[in-house]
C-alpha cells in the first residue's frame, strides 16, 4: 500500500503506486495516477484527470489538475501531465488543459520548478529546465528543454521560449524567444546568448561560434528576418558540428513566423 498520511483523504478511484507517499491534509481526486517513487507534500489538492510519473517531489500547498483560468471553459475533458524527476516546490499552480489548445497541460521530466509558479493551461514545458520563484505562465505557452526563468518572469499567452534561453529577474515575455537567446526587461529585449550556460552543458567551441554567428545574424546585422534565416542556415555547412543547432533555430523561426507575437528583439 502507497504510505498514506491518516489525515489525507484518497479517493478510491485514484490509481498510486505502491511506493508513492502522501502527506498529512492533502487531497487526491478519483482521476489521478501516480507512479512509484513520487513523494506529495501536506495539504496539496491534486485533482482532475491528473497523470504524474515517477520519482517527482512535490512539496507542500501545491494545486494540481485544477480547471482552467478561463471564461470560456465550460467543462470540457482536459488533462494535466507531469513526466518524471521533476521537482515542484511550494504554492504552485498548474492547471488542466482545455479543447481549444490540445486539451493537455504537459511538464516534461528534470525540471527544477521553484515557489509559486503558474502554468496555466495548455502550457507545454520541456526537459531540464528551471523556473525561479513566481515565474508565470499564461496560457498556451511552450518553454523548450534547458530553459532558465528568473525570478518574477511573466510570459505572454502563445509565446513561445526557445530551447537553451534565459530571462533576467522580472522579465515580461511578450514576443517568441528563440533558442539560446538572454533577455531582460519590460518588455523583454534581447541582450546576449546564453554562452556560459552551453560551455556548462558541454557545447564544443564550433557549436558555440555558431550560435555567436546566429546572435549576430539575428541581432546585429541590421537585415531582415528572411535574410537572417538565410545566413543561418548557411552555418550548417561553415559550422558542421552544429548542424543540429542551425536546424533547431529555422525550425523555431519557421514555426513561430505564423503567429502575430513576432520574435524578441
Amino acid at each position: 500500500m502507497a504510505q498514506i498520511h491518516p489525515t489525507a483523504i484518497v479517493d478510491a478511484g485514484a490509481q498510486l503506486d505502491n511506493s508513492v507517499t502522501v502527506g498529512a491534509y492533502t487531497l487526491i481526486g478519483p482521476h489521478v495516477k501516480i507512479a512509484g517513487g513520487t513523494s506529495i507534500g501536506p495539504h496539496c489538492v491534486i485533482e482532475g484527470h491528473t497523470t504524474i510519473g515517477r520519482d517527482n517531489r512535490i512539496f507542500q500547498f501545491n494545486s494540481l489538475g485544477a480547471i482552467p483560468q478561463d471564461k470560456k471553459y465550460a467543462g470540457e475533458p482536459g488533462e494535466l501531465i507531469i513526466g518524471e524527476r521533476n521537482t515542484i516546490r511550494e504554492f504552485g499552480t498548474y492547471n488542466i488543459g482545455t479543447p481549444g489548445g490540445g486539451g493537455v497541460t504537459r511538464v516534461g521530466n528534470d525540471n527544477w520548478l521553484m515557489a509559486y509558479v503558474h502554468l496555466a493551461h495548455d502550457c507545454i514545458v520541456g526537459n531540464h529546465t528551471t523556473f525561479a520563484n513566481n515565474a508565470q505562465m499564461a496560457g498556451h505557452v511552450q518553454v523548450d528543454d534547458w530553459v532558465i526563468l528568473g525570478g518574477f518572469t511573466n510570459v505572454h499567452q502563445f509565446v513561445r521560449i526557445g530551447a537553451h534561453g534565459m530571462t533576467a529577474l522580472g522579465t515580461v515575455v511578450l514576443a517568441h524567444q528563440p533558442p539560446f537567446v538572454m533577455s531582460e526587461g519590460q518588455p523583454a529585449r534581447a541582450r546576449s546568448m546564453n554562452f556560459e550556460g552551453l560551455r556548462r552543458r558541454g557545447f564544443s567551441a564550433e557549436r558555440v561560434s555558431a550560435v555567436k554567428a546566429m546572435h549576430k545574424a539575428l541581432y546585429r546585422d541590421g537585415i531582415t528576418l528572411e535574410q537572417s534565416k538565410a545566413r543561418i542556415a548557411e552555418l550548417a555547412q561553415s559550422h558542421p558540428a552544429a548542424q543540429a543547432d542551425v536546424a533547431m533555430m529555422l525550425e523555431f523561426l519557421g514555426a513561430t513566423s505564423t503567429n502575430d507575437r513576432g520574435i524578441v528583439r
